[in-house]
C-alpha cells in the first residue's frame, strides 16, 4: 500500500511541474519567432529613384558672357553665344543625384572667342515632397538646385592661351516638368566660371558667364 502512495505522490509531483516547465519554455520559444521584414510600400525616399534609376538628356544653352575690364584699362566686351550638351546622371535618393555634363563650350567677346571641351560633375537636390507628405503619389513638377565642377580644353581663335586646360566651377537652378515617368522637360539656369586661362595680354581674365538652359531627360 505504502507503494503505490509513493507511486500516486511522484506522479501528482510531475503533473505540477508541468506548467512551470511549460512557462520556463515561452520565453525561448518567442526568442526564436523572426519579425518579417516589412514590405517595401513605395512611399520611401527611393521610391522614384529605384524605378529609375539612370537618365540621359540633352540641353541647348544660351549663354551670356560677361565682359572684362583690365588694371591697365583694357577692355573685353563679353557676347551672347548657344551651345550644345550632354547629360547623363543616377538618382541616389528621390531628393539627390549626381549628373555629368558634356559641354561644347563656346565663348566670344568683342577681341577673340575661345572653344572648349567642358566636362562637369554636379551633385543636384531635387525638391521632391516625400511620398508620406504627397497628396498623390507622383509630382509633376520638380524644383531643384546645385553644384558643379570639372575642367575645360580650351582652345582660341585669335587670342594666344597660356594654359589649355582650366577648373571650372558651377551653380545651377530649374525645375524640371514629369510628363509621365520616363520623360521630363528641363528648364535651368547655370552660373559658370572658368578659372584663368591666361589670355595673352589679359592674364588675369578669368570668363564668367549666365547661362539659360532648356532640355530633356529620358529616365529609365
Amino acid at each position: 500500500m505504502g507503494a503505490y502512495k509513493m507511486k500516486y505522490g511522484f506522479l501528482f509531483c510531475l503533473i505540477g511541474l508541468m506548467p512551470a516547465v511549460a512557462s520556463a519554455a515561452i520565453p525561448y520559444r518567442v526568442e526564436q519567432v523572426k519579425t518579417p521584414v516589412a514590405a517595401i510600400s513605395g512611399n520611401d525616399d527611393e521610391a522614384f529613384a529605384r524605378m529609375h534609376r539612370f537618365y540621359v538628356g540633352g540641353m541647348y544653352d544660351f549663354s551670356m558672357w560677361d565682359s572684362y575690364t583690365s588694371d591697365d584699362m583694357l577692355h573685353v566686351a563679353g557676347k551672347n553665344t548657344s551651345s550644345f550638351e550632354a547629360v547623363a546622371g543616377v538618382r541616389i535618393f528621390d531628393t539627390f543625384r549626381v549628373e555629368a555634363n558634356y559641354v561644347r563650350t563656346a565663348a566670344e567677346w568683342d577681341a577673340f572667342k575661345l572653344t572648349g571641351d567642358t566636362a562637369f560633375v554636379n551633385a543636384i537636390f531635387d525638391a521632391r515632397i516625400d511620398s508620406m507628405y504627397r497628396l498623390f503619389h507622383s509630382q509633376r513638377i520638380v524644383p531643384y538646385v546645385g553644384a558643379g565642377a570639372g575642367l575645360s580644353w580650351n582652345s582660341g581663335d585669335d587670342v594666344h592661351l597660356d594654359k589649355k586646360i582650366s577648373p571650372v566651377a558651377a551653380a545651377l537652378a530649374g525645375v524640371g516638368f514629369e510628363l509621365g515617368e520616363h520623360f521630363t522637360v528641363d528648364l535651368g539656369y547655370r552660373y559658370i566660371y572658368m578659372f584663368k586661362p591666361e589670355f595673352a595680354g589679359l592674364s588675369d581674365f578669368a570668363p564668367t558667364a549666365h547661362q539659360f538652359r532648356a532640355g530633356v531627360r529620358l529616365n529609365f
